[in-house]
């Protein structure tokens, strides 16, 4: 009798333990308890003291960065002066120098309905040191200002480089949270990938483009200081024709200019650049993406440039995501799925970025590209060359979270919450990368999920990320 309760007990434990170990291995499919309190989110008062109008007559205004090449040797430095044209020069000198140089930028203004944009600045910096601080001005006399970024190091397969992710942001109280707790973040963001939707000025009568100037004074307390790397979301399109504007993209165009010629791209709206040990591709969601358009040719060629023994780590950022368990824009990135997630798999992206859903989710490693309309296999397949897929459209805008989620949660899905929040990407070398999103509820240093990337093109482990 006792030696019968010794083997069950055995065999228990054995099932027991085989549970544990297949709940471990699937790590996944779980839906965040955490509940807000509030669900809205209501916009700062204009008179708040993120939209301050810098002091004196036409001083720069909206001073804001982004990477100005394809190898992160140039830097892009835009900014608004209100009045008049002023001065198109950026003085710019390394910390450890005396000798200050200049670059010669351009002057743009546009026109959108009754609103006519101050004169907005882009001056490109080239040939600058890598891994270096830089100091830089703008303006003249005594309403100058200055500000400061750092290049990256040189490109290499090993490089360690923190990398910020915020999407959909606007202008709001929980939108100043997000900036606030990206800021404070210990783990320090060397630079943003913004996944569109940025001002929101759309969401305003007449698609007021005033909220495009107050947004871009509350953006750059940090935007001058490190570069944000732009992908244009549906609130950037400001498409209304029945006010005479039928010219897409026009704001944002004008506003902030990307380095897309560098990497062979015709348009602004999809680029690619190199930093540190990550060729980052930026695609746009609400331009023709079908097969034979601009952009469809230019991402086949762009994926053949693709060395992984340069760059280690290939990161996609969209709008639209492809996998997303909320209801709102539930499958509105199928048709774009269908036509590249074979080509995500097969060059072993490691992980693709979209905003657009009022959330977070992180996806597990899955594929769908098996099917073909008539053989019926229409469900996600865990794929260890796919993507993670994270959803990090949460940033705080005015149209406020999505909670309403699919049910029961797809087998797809890793984790999911309906908070705001940010994430940080942090590479370690070439077969690892540290993912954390952090909610704007808890303090800066808490992580509400968190991930190991094993890169998919380096890493020869059979660990599940």
């Amino acid at each position: 009798m006792v030696a019968r309760w010794d083997c069950a007990s055995f065999a228990l434990v054995i099932v027991v333990g085989l549970i544990f170990s297949v709940a471990e291995v699937c790590n996944g499919g779980r839906t965040s308890s955490f509940v807000r309190n509030d669900q809205l989110s209501h916009d700062m008062p204009l008179d708040s003291d993120v939209f301050r109008i810098p002091p004196g007559y036409n001083a720069p205004q909206q001073v804001h960065i982004t990477q100005g090449d394809y190898l992160g040797k140039g830097v892009i430095v835009s900014w608004v002066t209100p009045d008049e044209p002023g001065s198109n020069l950026v003085l710019y000198w390394g910390e450890n120098s005396e000798l200050k140089r200049q670059a010669e930028g351009i002057v743009l203004t546009y026109k959108y309905f009754n609103y006519t944009s101050g004169y907005i600045h882009h001056c490109t910096i080239t040939n600058l040191e890598s891994d270096t601080k830089y100091y830089y001005e703008v303006g003249i006399g005594n309403t100058s200002r200055e500000f400061w970024f750092r290049t990256p190091p040189q490109v290499g397969p090993d490089v360690p480089y923190t990398f910020g992710l915020i999407g959909d942001l606007g202008q709001t109280h929980d939108s100043n949270r997000t900036l606030t707790h990206y800021e404070l973040n210990p783990e320090k963001g060397q630079t943003l990938l913004f996944v569109g939707d940025l001002s929101y000025a759309d969401a305003y009568p007449l698609h007021d483009n005033s909220r495009w100037d107050t947004w871009g004074r509350f953006i750059e307390r940090n935007a001058a200081y490190q570069p944000w790397i732009w992908t244009a979301g549906n609130h950037e399109i400001d498409f209304l024709p029945e006010i005479g504007e039928d010219i897409p993209f026009k704001p944002y165009l004008h506003r902030y200019h990307v380095p897309y010629k560098a990497s062979g791209s015709t348009s602004p709206l999809w680029y690619s650049i190199k930093r540190a040990s990550a060729h980052i591709i930026v695609m746009s969601s609400y331009a023709a993406y079908a097969i034979y358009t601009p952009q469809y040719k230019w991402l086949q060629k762009e994926f053949q440039k693709v060395n992984r023994t340069e760059t280690s780590w290939l990161i996609v950022l969209m709008h639209c995501p492809f996998y997303s368990s909320y209801v709102h824009h539930y499958m509105e990135g199928e048709s774009m799925r269908v036509i590249y997630e074979p080509w995500f798999v097969q060059h072993k992206v490691d992980v693709v970025f979209a905003g657009h859903v009022h959330a977070y989710e992180r996806s597990d490693r899955i594929s769908n590209i098996a099917y073909n309309v008539v053989n019926g296999l229409c469900t996600p397949i865990s794929d260890l060359s796919a993507p993670v897929y994270i959803t990090i459209g949460d940033g705080g805008n005015l149209e406020g979270l999505v909670t309403e989620m699919t049910e029961p949660q797809p087998s797809y899905s890793a984790f999911r919450e309906a908070s705001f929040g940010h994430g940080i990407f942090d590479i370690k070398n070439r077969t690892h990368a540290y993912f954390s999103w952090h909610r704007n509820q808890d303090g800066y240093a808490v992580e509400a999920d968190s991930l190991w990337f094993h890169n998919r093109y380096w890493s020869v482990s059979e660990d599940y990320m």
